[in-house]
């Protein structure tokens, strides 16, 4: 069994690959700042605290937790911030605050577990299609969708900076997923994958992805947007 990290868990994709992992019996820590949702699961394999990436200080509680458990086998990258608002609009502090998480938050955590990761360790960030450089881009999201194109960055140099070390690096572009975050970027659209189903994917891919990848972009995607 595996130990896990898992931000963003309070809802969407992140609550549901808590639920995957607690049921196949692997050690979870799931971080949010609202632990609400992943205590009521009941599972005694579940590790829970309030966690903000934002939050410098919170950082050193997820490194007193992971003392104990000596390595860390996985960390999924998941939790994201998102503003929908045209550019001209966006405050500096919106802009800075979408940062802050998806960049930001992502670069620190990554930081924090990677002693704590040996070479068949796994770190997997979860970015959004609206990243990946071509693909098509929607009014709005110009926080969002850039700062998911820094973590694919941030993925490609970490794969070469610890290529000799470990662990491995690898990033996965969402496509449409039904979840609140998609609701609060296209309000109204339905997506043809639920966030259930893309958990299901991003589990197996987190467990033995890096047998086969290492610093890659994939993107999981059959629908625009």
């Amino acid at each position: 069994m595996a130990n896990i990290i898992i931000t963003g868990t309070s809802r969407g994709i992140g609550l549901e690959l808590v639920k995957l992992f607690a049921q196949e019996g692997h050690q979870v820590l799931a971080l949010s700042r609202n632990t609400k949702p992943v205590e009521s699961l009941g599972f005694s394999n579940v590790h829970t605290f309030s966690f903000d990436l934002g939050n410098p200080a919170d950082f050193k509680k997820v490194e007193k937790f992971i003392e104990q458990w000596h390595v860390v086998d996985v960390l999924i990258n998941n939790a994201g911030r998102l503003v929908n608002k045209p550019f001209m609009e966006i405050s500096p502090e919106e802009f800075e605050s979408v940062y802050k998480v998806n960049v930001f938050g992502v670069a620190e955590m990554t930081k924090v577990v990677l002693p704590q990761m040996g070479k068949k360790g796994h770190v997997v960030t979860i970015s959004s299609m609206g990243g990946v450089q071509g693909s098509m881009k929607f009014p709005g999201l110009s926080a969002y969708s850039s700062s998911k194109g820094a973590v694919i960055t941030l993925t490609e140099l970490w794969a070469e900076e610890f290529k000799a070390s470990g662990p491995s690096f690898n990033v996965l572009a969402l496509g449409a997923v039904q979840t609140e975050m998609l609701e609060e970027a296209f309000p109204g659209y339905q997506a043809p994958v639920t966030a259930p189903e893309m958990a299901t994917y991003i589990k197996e891919f987190a467990l033995i992805g890096h047998k086969m990848y290492n610093g890659k972009l994939l993107q999981v995607s059959n629908s625009t947007p």
